[in-house]
């Protein structure tokens, strides 16, 4: 039975992290000594935090390329080989929605919409939106391999819906669509999902793996920005709903002000 390297090419990664990490190490010193003067404590649980973000950073790189791209290419090719292979378009459903669901900066940007919306949008509609949103997106993007489509008139048609859709929409869920789109292409995504995409392309016959391969990537950033904005809409059409509305036989307050200057005028 051959042994599992589970770290192997770890040291690599550490300098990888290291690298990645140093500019704002420097960077944060630089202001500390000149602009920041925070007290002793607080450096320390900046200490403490920036340690703690390396070692996660580089476990979790481990995990990716020991793990998770390996896995998803196996999975994606079995079950690319399947007669039915079109099972691949509800298995590619759920994973988007199950991935998204455990994104981590997902969940931060839903926190952070829900704290400054006062609560008026709620982190688990975010959560859940998104993540529809994304699962919508892997399955027409395992659609497209098994048909061999390309990818453009997904994107030009996508985008100017999206287009189209921001006229209606109001500035507040516009802005969050249009970051809810970077923050769903997470590690969580990237790292597993498109490694699921490339076993399929590797695995059908005719299927070019730079062409049908990749491109999801771009999709599933498409789409939390439609399904947030379809929120935002129905939002504002819940909003309309809402209004106070003048009873019946009784005029708004324009309108007896409006006839009272007329007899006045009269």
């Amino acid at each position: 039975m051959s042994e599992i390297k589970v770290f192997a090419g770890f040291s690599h990664i550490l300098l990888e992290v290291a690298a990645a990490l140093l500019p704002l190490l420097v960077l944060f010193i630089f202001f500390q000594l000149i602009y920041l003067k925070m007290p002793v404590y607080k450096l320390k649980q900046i200490g403490i935090g920036l340690v703690l973000a390396f070692a996660g950073l580089s476990l979790f790189l481990q995990g990716v390329y020991v793990g998770f791209l390996p896995v998803g290419q196996k999975m994606g090719t079995a079950l690319a080989s399947l007669s039915y292979n079109w099972i691949l378009i509800p298995i590619g459903f759920v994973l988007g929605f199950v991935a998204t669901f455990a994104e981590p900066a997902v969940r931060v940007l839903n926190y952070e919409v829900e704290k400054a919306s006062g609560g008026y949008i709620p982190q688990t509609l975010m959560l859940y939106t998104l993540s529809l949103g994304v699962a919508a997106s892997i399955a027409v993007s395992m659609t497209r391999i098994l048909l061999g489509l390309s990818l453009w008139p997904f994107i030009i048609i996508g985008y100017a819906t999206v287009l189209i859709m921001t006229r209606f929409s109001t500035r507040t869920f516009t802005a969050i669509a249009f970051d809810s789109g970077g923050v769903a292409t997470g590690p969580m995504t990237v790292t597993f999902i498109s490694a699921v995409a490339l076993g399929v392309a590797t695995t059908l016959e005719g299927r070019d793996p730079l062409l049908e391969g990749f491109g999801m990537i771009s999709l599933v950033a498409l789409a939390p920005i439609l399904s947030v904005l379809v929120l935002g809409l129905l939002y504002g059409r819940k909003e309309r709903e809402n209004e106070p509305k003048p009873a019946d036989g009784l005029r708004a307050p324009d309108d007896h002000r409006q006839q009272r200057d007329g007899q006045e005028s009269g």
